[in-house]
């Protein structure tokens, strides 16, 4: 086991087993006992690629010989393996023949970070969001049954994302058909205990037997014609079951619940799954893992080592980053705002450190609400607090407010409650991909009515933002990137921002650009080239229309700016308004494109968008 980055090694380790691996059907040609070698490497080959490019890590390392183990005895990719979420599918990329580009991994050009349809036959389904997985493997499940295919389906999800409801919509739905369909619950949030091994261990060998399921099945149909003695043998069965696993829920909704399992026992894996493969019925398998396993650091924090950026020292002479990043500055402001308004309460789905909330929940315990992988469940909540007097804010990603937006528009909007959303990570996120980018949210907030949308410049306008929206009386949303402001100043005071109303930050003639949101510092660079009006717009609802009447009338071209999609973002409404007001200006609008952005750094992704100031340059010195 490795205890420090250090001893991660330079340069690639002899890993002779699994270069002979290029895809699963050669992994399915080793004998049976070269497994536990071949995981050792793999796990090498993780640590030292992972190092050197940064990525999701802990869940990989968790799920080696989960890996190994699904792929020797499932025929990949006629069998159809689905990963949930994505964090722990790095093992089954570099086995799926991407190992000689897995340095690519989550760059420009290179591998996503995520299962990606696109990139390889082995991901039968692209994940990036959660808790989708059962619902797909069981579609294809169906679909081999009725298309009368004798191929198999496998969803592997963690226990975080089986908080989210849509996973047991599907486990109901599921069970309801009968369908052929393993779901592998990938359970890494403790560590091996007593009842994975003796007894547990025992058990779970022989539910997963083609003798007990034959006698189960074979005992089922002789006494399903005497009630009682049926009803006595099933009761019998789940008391056993009982007294060594939690499986009485999954019974009860219809799955032959097997487990749990020691998930880094290679031998029992092979045999639980080779049994498994038999059955047509649905299966859940509950397998322990442990989350950075063989790593001890990420073995010791695992939060920590969920993800981490590439080990490479500092270039000389490198500065601290420009500013603080928005998370923190959003953290700041909820312990300063929670200290002076008693009824303050913030929630997360499952986002805590990624929004910024971890010292929150430390000076707040009573007010914080982790709601799990729920953002469904964590709006409504919300809605609920609202109603009770209590003022809510809740932290979360732009992508995953996605997953919510019913609730948005019925529950909170519908009813103007006093609500905050705390966006994170609006526009480009960068290496994470086209699945956690930011890039809708203006165009779906805009056009909700009720809707209060700021879109704050740097830092400090965010600080100032936040504490608008929280004393607003309605729904408010304010959407900040992710990464380090430019480095303003932040003020300790507590000052509104004049809801609907911008600030010409520069004065020139001929072009006027309008920034929504942190894109005003590239504005302010190509305005100084170009010698134009730059005006900081930070509402994206309601706009500023006294301030856009008085730049269209006072210049030839209006260009808008902003790190969302064009299609119905803030350049719409700006159109809107002038088609509105009978106005004729030229006016330019710069946004994401109409594609989904694949992974690179956010500055390329800015500067392929055309929101870099080189880009805004280029674009406004193009003729037409």
């Amino acid at each position: 086991m490795l205890k420090t980055f250090t001893e991660i090694p330079a340069s690639a380790p002899a890993t002779p087993l699994l270069e002979r691996i290029d895809l699963p059907a050669d992994l399915r040609r080793l004998p049976a006992e070269q497994l536990g070698p071949l995981a050792d490497e793999l796990r090498e080959f993780l640590l030292y690629t992972v190092g050197k490019t940064g990525g999701h890590f802990g869940a990989g390392l968790g799920v080696v010989e989960l890996t190994l183990a699904l792929h020797y005895v499932y025929q990949t990719p006629a069998d159809r393996l689905v990963w949930d979420v994505g964090h722990q599918a790095y093992p089954h990329k570099i086995l799926t023949g991407r190992r000689a580009r897995f340095a690519s991994l989550r760059q420009k050009g290179g591998l996503s970070g995520f299962p990606n349809r696109a990139e390889s036959e082995y991901d039968p389904f692209g994940t990036g969001h959660s808790s989708t997985s059962i619902s797909a493997a069981l579609g294809m499940a169906l679909a081999a049954r009725q298309r009368g295919e004798a191929r198999k389906a496998v969803a592997v999800i963690g226990d975080g994302a089986m908080t989210a409801g849509m996973a047991f919509e599907a486990l109901n739905h599921a069970a309801h058909t009968r369908a052929d369909l393993l779901v592998v619950l990938n359970d890494n949030q403790m560590s091996i205990s007593e009842n994975v091994g003796g007894l547990s261990t025992y058990f779970s060998r022989v539910w997963a037997s083609q003798l007990y399921n034959s006698i189960r099945r074979s005992g089922q149909k002789m006494l399903s014609a005497v009630p009682p003695a049926s009803e006595f043998v099933r009761r019998t069965e789940e008391h056993m079951k009982g007294l060594v696993s939690p499986g009485t829920l999954f019974e009860e909704m219809g799955y032959n619940y097997i487990g749990p399992i020691d998930g880094h026992n290679l031998p029992l894996l092979v045999e639980t799954l080779q049994n498994l493969r038999r059955l047509a019925e649905p299966v859940l398998l509950h397998v322990i893992t442990q989350k950075g396993r063989g790593f001890e650091p990420a073995e010791e924090d695992p939060i920590k080592y969920h993800a981490l950026g590439k080990i490479e020292p500092p270039a000389a002479g490198a500065g601290p980053p420009a500013g603080p990043k928005y998370q923190d500055v959003f953290g700041q402001w909820l312990c300063d705002m929670a200290a002076q308004d008693a009824r303050l309460v913030a929630i997360t789905p499952a986002m805590r450190e990624g929004s910024g909330l971890v010292e929150f929940s430390r000076r707040f315990p009573d007010r914080y609400h982790d709601v799990g992988i729920a953002e469904q469940h964590a709006l409504t909540l919300a809605a609920g607090l609202a109603c009770a007097g209590l003022r809510p804010v809740v932290a979360i990603y732009s992508t995953f407010l996605q997953r919510a937006y019913d609730q948005l528009i019925h529950d909170l909007a519908l009813q103007n409650l006093d609500v905050t959303l705390a966006l994170d990570r609006a526009g480009p996120v960068g290496e994470d991909g086209a699945s956690h980018a930011g890039a809708f949210d203006i165009s779906f907030l805009r056009c909700i009515p009720n809707m209060l949308v700021l879109t704050p410049a740097d830092e400090n306008e965010t600080r100032r933002a936040l504490y608008t929206a929280y004393m607003h009386p309605g729904p408010a949303a304010v959407r900040y990137p992710r990464g380090s402001g430019p480095g303003r100043a932040i003020e300790s005071a507590m000052r509104e921002l004049e809801i609907g109303k911008g600030r010409v930050c520069r004065s020139g003639r001929d072009t006027a650009l309008l920034a929504f949101g942190t894109v005003l510092a590239a504005c302010m660079q190509a305005g100084e080239q170009l010698d134009a009006t730059v005006a900081d717009m930070r509402f994206a609802k309601p706009l500023d229309a006294a301030l856009i009447r008085e730049l269209a009338h006072g210049h030839r071209r209006l260009v808008t700016v902003e790190e969302n999609v064009l299609a119905g973002g803030a350049g719409s409404a700006v159109l809107e308004l002038l088609a509105a007001a009978g106005g004729r200006v030229d006016c330019v609008r710069l946004g994401l494109p109409d594609c989904f952005q694949e992974q690179a750094s956010r500055a390329d992704l800015l500067d392929q968008a055309g929101l870099s100031a080189a880009a805004i340059l280029r674009r406004l010195a193009a003729p037409g």
